[in-house]
């Protein structure tokens, strides 16, 4: 379910709601690598939210264009951010205004690596001929 959680963060930081499939398996794949707070934190709004299940309750709709996160996936995400503070057992809980709705997540647009060849073809002068390997 946590899952769940992130694919839900990961569409509310895009502009409309709307991510393409890879968009979306990058955003979700850089917070589930970004270390165990994130996972932490994701497993106890998780826990918030018994029963999710994004498609069946229509949180998030898929299109050939991609997923976008419904109105009611937003109010959902807000709700369980807000409940409670989302400190481990035994932190200190932040004050009201660290607990703030976080901004949202917009990521970079893709780089596009360029093959470079850096291979320099030797020139041979007009009347030479080709060295023979011995």
């Amino acid at each position: 379910m946590s899952f769940q959680i992130t694919v839900l963060k990961v569409l509310a930081g895009h502009p409309e709601g709307r991510a393409s499939l890879a968009d979306l398996r990058r955003g979700v794949g850089i917070l589930i690598s970004s270390g165990r707070e994130w996972t932490d934190r994701t497993k106890r709004l998780a826990a918030r939210a018994p029963g999710l299940d994004i498609f069946s309750q229509s949180l998030v709709l898929r299109d050939a264009d991609g997923w976008q996160i419904t109105d009611a996936g937003r109010t959902l995400l807000a709700s369980i951010e807000t409940l409670a503070p989302t400190a481990p057992e035994g932190e200190q809980a932040p004050d009201a205004a660290a607990t703030a709705a976080p901004a949202p997540i917009l990521l970079a647009p893709p780089i596009r690596l360029v093959h470079v060849n850096r291979r320099q073809q030797r020139r041979r002068r007009i009347g030479q001929r080709p060295s023979a390997v011995a």
